[in-house]
């Protein structure tokens, strides 16, 4: 049997991970071969490959990014199509795909598996939001990566008495936010779950400062205060017409400075978050799943995708991975917030 693997939507520390554990078990103990599409969905619709034998995976898993590259392009648009893609797959001789992407990816990998291609999925999103997974690997080096700055603004905050906003990734959930500022010590958490007013937020931040504290504000990128209908967005969209976020840091620092008379500097994190070499925690995680990515291949699992359940590692349909976002809970910010101003 010979199996595709793609790599789709943003990059995420543990992806060579997947691949590697992939490639390994599939290789030693089932013979089977092995190609890798270039560029996520690209690869698949352009029917450009690279080979992913032994060789090519050594030393990968604690590396971040991907080897085979990503992209967020849509398998639908152009010149794409189930037609298009059986032709590939027919021509290279490729069985069975592995996708390992988020959202948009596996939403994608239902429709071709819907269309009769055998697909599974491993679950990738460093937002943590995919609903049949308890956790998806990137997010725990994420949280590091967000913790470690927010430890480093603190201390600059310290030295000049500022309020320091940091802006990490979350789009429509905040468990990015809620982890590293818990972990920080952040003065107040703000996530797209939960609107809140300026007043709060100003509030937090003023009994911060009277503490004698240098306030620390985390935001997720999709938090919308109550006075706002949608998210900061002024990037456009991206392929799967979701809009590019990012900056709401930057819109809350002079409303917080105005309002409190405490000087505010935010910085947005963004693809830091993505980027550098992922916790073992993630390395195991990932390779878990590869591993169990080709159990599904030799079951003829299609359409679904391998999932962590406790310590256990599961296979659940695309339609319930896709079924609903896991959002923050009203309890789990309860939590959070006793520790806010």
């Amino acid at each position: 049997m010979r199996i595709g693997i793609l790599t789709s939507g943003g990059d995420c520390p543990g992806l060579n991970a997947v691949i590697r554990g992939a490639v390994l078990k599939g290789t030693q103990i089932h013979k089977q071969e092995f190609l890798g599409f270039r560029d996520g969905w690209r690869g698949v619709v352009d029917g450009d490959v690279m080979p992913l034998s032994r060789r090519e995976i050594q030393g990968i898993g604690k590396q971040g990014g991907t080897i085979l590259g990503t992209s967020r392009t849509n398998p639908f648009d152009g010149d794409g199509g189930v037609e298009r893609i059986t032709a590939n797959l027919d021509r290279l001789g490729i069985d069975a795909i592995i996708a390992i992407g988020g959202e948009g990816t596996l939403a994608a990998a239902k429709r071709l598996t819907d269309a009769g291609l055998k697909i599974v999925g491993v679950p990738k999103t460093v937002d943590n939001d995919l609903g049949a997974t308890d956790y998806t690997f990137g997010f725990d080096t994420a949280v590091q990566i967000a913790t470690d700055a927010m430890d480093r603004l603190r201390t600059t905050g310290d030295s000049h008495s500022r309020c320091m906003i940091a802006e990490v990734m979350g789009r429509h959930v905040g468990w990015i936010a809620l982890h590293s500022g818990m972990a920080a010590g952040a003065h107040a958490i703000l996530i797209p779950e939960k609107k809140t007013s300026m007043d709060e937020i100003v509030g937090w931040v003023q009994a911060a400062y009277n503490r004698g504290r240098a306030p620390l504000v985390v935001v997720a990128e999709g938090f919308v205060p109550d006075s706002a209908a949608d998210a900061h967005n002024e990037r456009g969209l991206d392929a799967f017409g979701r809009p590019r976020l990012g900056g709401i840091g930057e819109q809350l620092a002079p409303i917080i400075e105005e309002r409190t008379g405490i000087e505010t500097r935010a910085t947005t994190l963004g693809h830091i978050q993505r980027g550098g070499t992922p916790t073992s925690y993630d390395r195991v995680l990932a390779t878990r799943l590869g591993l169990a990515a080709v159990d599904s291949v030799m079951a003829g699992h299609w359409g679904r995708m391998v999932a962590l359940r406790g310590t256990d590692i599961v296979h659940v349909d695309f339609a319930e991975a896709l079924k609903t976002l896991k959002t923050v809970p009203q309890d789990r910010y309860d939590e959070a917030a006793i520790l806010f101003g």
